[in-house]
Parts: C-alpha cells; sequence; structure tokens
C-alpha cells in the first residue's frame, strides 16, 4: 500500500503562509530551526512524541529540497533511511513515492550489506515532505531567519552552564519561547558560496546564510570548525548523446524503503535508466590549466572524502579515468545530474571541461556548479541524546555536526527531535546503542571521536552488521520507538508485532521440521546435502543452503509452511544469519554492559583520585564520554585507563544493585579480563 495522498503544492503554500503570517502563539514545546532533512525529520518527531512544535525555515517552498543529489539511499545510507523509517520516519516513504529508478547496490554480496537506493523525482520527494509536515498534528510552520538565540542561567539541578529558552526572527518580532530548540542549519552556518574566484555569502545558491555562528561560539563558548562540500552543474537533457555511455537500468521489481508500503508509486515499467561514462585526460587537463582560478580547491578547508569534487579526484589519482553517472531529475525533468563531476570553476571552464566526456561533447549547462563552506560544531561536544552538553535546551542534528548526506541529517533529526520532545514534556532522553542500529553507530561515532572531514555511513562502520540489516530494521527499533521514545504510531507499532509474530511462528516451524538428511536428499534431488554424516536438519538449517529457497520448502511441505509465503525472503535471511547472530550475542551482550556504565557528566577528571596520565585526563576533560563504553573508543584513552574508570564507577553501580536480587549467573568482569579484551585499543 502507499500511505500518503499528495495534495497540490499551491494549495499548501497558501495554508502555511497563513500560518506563517498569523502565529497563534509565542511559547512552543520544541523549536526546529531549518527545514532540510534533518529539520523536517526534528520537527514530524517532536510532534510525534507529543509536543507542540514550530519548525522554522528561510523558505517554505524549500522544505524538503533535494540541494545536491537527487537520490537517497545506497550502500550504509539505505540501512539509516530503513531504520528512520522504523521509527515512523518521513523519507522512506517519501522516496517510495518520489523514486523513479530503484536498484538494490552490493546485491553480489550478503543481504547484511545491501545498499536500498532510489533515483528521486526532485518535485515529487518536495510535495510529498511538504504535505506530510502540513498534516501533522501539533505542528507549525514558519517562514523566517533566527537572528539569535535566547540564553539564560541554566538549571542549578541539571548539569550545563546556560540554557537556551527560545528564539528571536531577524523580523525584529517578538522572542518565541521554547523548552527545546533543535538547529538543523546544514550548510547555512556561515556559510560561502565559491565559483572560480568569485565568493558570495550564502547555504546554498539563491539562498541566505544562517549567522548563529557567533552565539553559538562566543556566546555558549563552543568550538566551532569549518567544512567544505559542492555541487556539479545541471546538463540540458537534450545536448547529451546518451548513446555514447552505458546504460543501467533499475530493478525490475523495485523494493520499497518503507515497511508500512508493499510497492512503490512509480510502477516497474515507467522507471527511468541511468547512464555511466568516464572521464578523459582532457578533463584533467583542463582542471590542471584552471587551477589558479579556482579558490576553492586551493584553501586548506576539508571536503568529503567519499563524493570529492573532480578537481580533487583529478589532482589525487593523476592519469586515471574516473565514473560518471547521468542521473535524470525527475520524471518530467528536462535536466541530468552528472555525479561525480562536482566542480567550482569558473562556469566557461565547467562547459569546457564537460565537453571532454564523449556523451556530453555538446552538452550544455543549466545550472553552473559550486562550492559552499560552512560551520560546524565539534560533535564531541554533544551528548548521545544528541544535546550540547554545556547547554541545557539545546540539540543538533545534520551537517552542523559535521556529517554529509541526506540520510546521515535525516537519522540525525528524528533522534534529536525525539530527545528534545521528550525533555520539553519533563521524560527522560534516550539513546540508541552501536549494537542496535546504524544510527546508534552514526551517533556514537560523532560524539565519541568527532570529525576530520564530513563524515558518511558505511556498512563497514558497524562491528554487527550482520544482525544490523535493512530487512530488519522494523524488529529491532519500531517496538523500541513506540514503547521507549514515544515516536512511533500505534498503526506501525501494530504492524511490527505482526511481523515479528509471524516470523517466530514461521521460524518455529522450520525448526520443528527435522529430517535425516537422506529424507530431505529425497526431495530435494538437485541440493548437494552432504550425507558423510547420519544427522539430522531441520527446515532452518536447510535454508541455510545457497541454493535452496523458502519457497522450495514451502511446496514440499505447504501444510506447515504455505501460511508464511508473505516472508519468504526474510525466512530466507534470517536462517543464513542466525549462525552468526548467535556469535555475535556475548560480544554485544559485552557492550551493552559497559554502555550501562555511566560517566558522571560533570565529573572534574583533573581531580579524580585514581591513576590516569595528564595526557588521558585532558582527553576525558574535553570529550567528557556518556558511558565507559564510549570511553573505551577514544584515541589515546588506553586500557590501564579503562580498568581504573571501571574501578570509579564499579562502587555506584554496586550501591544501585544492593537494592536489587541478583541474578546467581551474574558475574563481574575482573580487571584482567577487562585489560586484555581492550589490549588492542590505542595506547
Amino acid at each position: 500500500m502507499l500511505t500518503k495522498k499528495i495534495p497540490p503544492l499551491k494549495r499548501f503554500l497558501v495554508l502555511v503562509s497563513r500560518h506563517a503570517s498569523h502565529l497563534a502563539r509565542q511559547q512552543y514545546d520544541v523549536i526546529v530551526v531549518g527545514g532540510g532533512h534533518a529539520g523536517t525529520e526534528a520537527a514530524a518527531a517532536a510532534a510525534r512524541v507529543g509536543a507542540e512544535t514550530l519548525l522554522v525555515t528561510q523558505k517554505i517552498h524549500t522544505i524538503g529540497a533535494l540541494s545536491c543529489n537527487p537520490s537517497l539511499g545506497g550502500v550504509g545510507k539505505g540501512q539509516l533511511v530503513k531504520e528512520v523509517d522504523a521509527l515512523d520516519g518521513l523519507c522512506g516513504r517519501a522516496g517510495d513515492w518520489a523514486g523513479i529508478h530503484f536498484s538494490i547496490l552490493n546485491r553480489s554480496k550478503g543481504p547484511a550489506v545491501w545498499g536500498p537506493r532510489a533515483q528521486l523525482d526532485r518535485q515529487l520527494y518536495r510535495e510529498f515532505i511538504q504535505a506530510e509536515l502540513l498534516s501533522t498534528p501539533r505542528l507549525m510552520v514558519v517562514e523566517g531567519s533566527v537572528e539569535e538565540l535566547l540564553v539564560s542561567e541554566p538549571n542549578p539541578e541539571e548539569p550545563g552552564q546556560h540554557r537556551v529558552t527560545g528564539i528571536r526572527l531577524e523580523n525584529g518580532s517578538h522572542p518565541i519561547s521554547a523548552t527545546s530548540v533543535v538547529l538543523t542549519t546544514g550548510t547555512f552556518l556561515s556559510g560561502s558560496l565559491f565559483m572560480g574566484q568569485t565568493t558570495s555569502p550564502g547555504g546554498r545558491i539563491g539562498d541566505a546564510p544562517s549567522g548563529l555562528s557567533q552565539t553559538l561560539r562566543e556566546r555558549l563558548g563552543l568550538r566551532v570548525g569549518r567544512l567544505r562540500t559542492g555541487t556539479p552543474p545541471r546538463i540540458v537533457k537534450d545536448s547529451v548523446d546518451l548513446s555514447l555511455a552505458n546504460i543501467h537500468p533499475p530493478d525490475s521489481q523495485p523494493i520499497p524503503f518503507s515497511f508500512l508500503n508493499t510497492h512503490t508509486h512509480c510502477k516497474p515499467e515507467d522507471q527511468l535508466p541511468c547512464y555511466l561514462t568516464y572521464t578523459t585526460p582532457g578533463v584533467e587537463r583542463v582542471v590542471r590549466e584552471s587551477i589558479h582560478l579556482n579558490c576553492h580547491i586551493q584553501q586548506d578547508t576539508k571536503g568529503p572524502r567519499y563524493c570529492p569534487s573532480i578537481e580533487s579526484r583529478v589532482l589525487r589519482f593523476p592519469g586515471r579515468e574516473h565514473q560518471v553517472w547521468l542521473e535524470p531529475e525527475g520524471l518530467t525533468s528536462d535536466l541530468l545530474y552528472p555525479q561525480g563531476l562536482s566542480m567550482t570553476m569558473p562556469p566557461d571552464i565547467q562547459l569546457r571541461l564537460i565537453r571532454e566526456i564523449p556523451p556530453l561533447h555538446r552538452a550544455e549547462i543549466h545550472t553552473p556548479g559550486y562550492g559552499v563552506q560552512y560551520d560546524f560544531v565539534c560533535p564531541t561536544q554533544l551528548s548521545p541524546a544528541l544535546q550540547v552538553k554545556s547547554t541545557q535546551g539545546l540539540f543538533l542534528a545534520g551537517q552542523i555536526n559535521g556529517t554529509t548526506g541526506y540520510e546521515e541529517a535525516a537519522a540525525q533529526g528524528l533522534w534529536a527531535g525525539v530527545n528534545a520532545a521528550r525533555q520539553a514534556l519533563s521524560m527522560p532522553t534516550v539513546s540508541l546503542s552501536r549494537t542496535e542500529s546504524y544510527i546508534g553507530v552514526l551517533i556514537d561515532d560523532l560524539v565519541s571521536q568527532g570529525v576530520t572531514e564530513p563524515y558518511r555511513m558505511f556498512t563497514s562502520r558497524a562491528e554487527f552488521r550482520t544482525s544490523l540489516r535493512p530487512d530488519n530494521a522494523d524488529l529491532r527499533l519500531t517496538l523500541k520507538g513506540f514503547e521507549e521514545a514515544g515516536c512511533v504510531s500505534s498503526l506501525r507499532y501494530n504492524e511490527a508485532v505482526r511481523v515479528r509474530n509471524t516470523l517466530q511462528d514461521a521460524l518455529s516451524a522450520l525448526q520443528a521440521l527435522a529430517m535425516s538428511t537422506h529424507k530431505w536428499k529425497i526431495k530435494f534431488p538437485n541440493i548437494s546435502i552432504s550425507e558423510t554424516k547420519s544427522t539430522t536438519l531441520s527446515g532452518v538449517d536447510l535454508l541455510q543452503y545457497k541454493d535452496v529457497t523458502f519457497e522450495m520448502l514451502a511446496s514440499a511441505v505447504p501444510e506447515c509452511l504455505s501460511p508464511y509465503m508473505e516472508f519468504s525472503q526474510r525466512l530466507k535471511i534470517e536462517a543464513v544469519y542466525r549462525p552468526y547472530c548467535d556469535l555475535q550475542k556475548k560480544e554485544i551482550e559485552r557492550i551493552q554492559k559497559e554502555e550501562n556504565m555511566a560517566l558522571p557528566q560533570d565529573l572534574d577528571y583533573f581531580t579524580l583520585p585514581v591513576s590516569l596520565s595528564q595526557e588521558v585526563r585532558e582527553i576525558l576533560d574535553r570529550v567528557r564520554p556518556s558511558t565507559l563504553g564510549a570511553a573505551t573508543r577514544l584515541q589515546g584513552i588506553t586500557p590501564a585507563a579503562i580498568v581504573h574508570l571501571l574501578n570509579y564507577v564499579r562502587p555506584t553501580k554496586q550501591k544501585k544493585r544492593r537494592s536489587h536480587k541478583n541474578k546467581p549467573d551474574q558475574r563481574e568482569e575482573t580487571e584482567e579480563e577487562l585489560l586484555e579484551r581492550n589490549a588492542s585499543l590505542p595506547q
């Protein structure tokens, strides 16, 4: 099923503009600043939790805009989209509605590292997000630019040196108060646009920057850095000779991002192809001849390692040909997006460069590429709830935390919105462990290690990726989202419970379906089942064979398995990964144990009466890890230091345990065991 009918965009703008000009109140539970991928997810999540929420954006019609590549998902990123959807977020369903080319990347590898991806229609995606926000209860949208944050003295009963109590808009209006404020300024925080030797203020072409950096740096004392990114020129489709490029069709059966959808809005036969071509030596020549005209590429500001500009790629890897994907921007769009050709040289040089590529030898540029430099807040200053540790009521999400990509922004936005709302409603904040989600990995990496370049998610960042698969995000997160976070609807929760129970019943039926290898061989003579040992195999065991599908088993034993055909692929994946997931359980339990050992945020590490080096004390004081587990992942923290911290944390934990009955099999790790286990940490 598809879950949304889109009202006309013009009607949406009229309705929201009416909201913008007549704010019904000057006090909200949560204010979200920014209408990009982080901001829209944050605002919707806060409202779902139950907070009266205000979303402030510079231009209402750009809410949900795809500023760069019109695509969603990919390796690592697709996992984030599935998890955001499992927590009732927007981007997965929006992708299903706006997708025009669906594919599963990494399909030649195991399902744990498959990357669901879709090319999107820019207009359809933006309209879906806007329609969702308009129909969300307790959510108001206002057009404006935030001039300053309202800062007051902190609540003495809570950690922090300041407290944010609201915002003031640039138009000089009355202050708008809130218990929690979420900043999702993207590339707009003191943003500058670069094209050749020309520089202008802005976070995106046609949009002014945000001036909140000074408040964050000087008033709140936050450490602020600077990063850069860029976007390629948009090319007129009719000027491209696509016959000279390699065509890449979409998957014949699109797989939706959302667990609520059984099919996508775009019919399989209506999907559009993408095209692959390559750079030539002429591209490298143009880059080198024009480097003196490109001030953006000459600066030291760090750019994205995994989505670099064509200038960076040529200079770093001379003499190579580089992939260029020609991707559609919409079903009716007359533009192509040349992924891999992000550039910041003057427009006339950009035209020279693209015409060195055979399919683009007569291409025309509709909009030239440009670079953006922007401020970000060092994310080690945040808690796992994405709240600024030193400032009560202030949450940050998206590129302001040093990440890159729509999916990373959406994931942070949702979780920041959840916790901002929970704090505003006097509920405890919640966290996601890296053992249970890619969102947990993302947030833990940011707050524990910080960034030196724009952070992008990969499956290799997750230690337990065999458990954190795209197919089981609903089982991992939807129940927690409903029961603990409060951000999931009862409709989605009931569906997740149904799926969980059905899968458990199906796996039980498979496990009970036990036969000797000889009998299985009779049923499936074409399957190579070893008979060297006289043993019994269950249906789960047999499903782990590469050439065995659930459909084959169901046809052989229909009375037991036919009721579960709806989940045939999921059952195959569950069976294949079951041995690996069982092996990981002990390691997951160990990490969860460490994550439960909290380190007080007001701890004075310089006077702590334990044996720690000055360097270790400085690292702990600067980062202020929230748990012992987070401390183990800090570069420069030795295994011995972890043991000493454990000895400090343990007495507090023991006092709490005295009030509860201990289970007979519970046992504390010894110092020697903990030291041995952390021996691989940086010394």
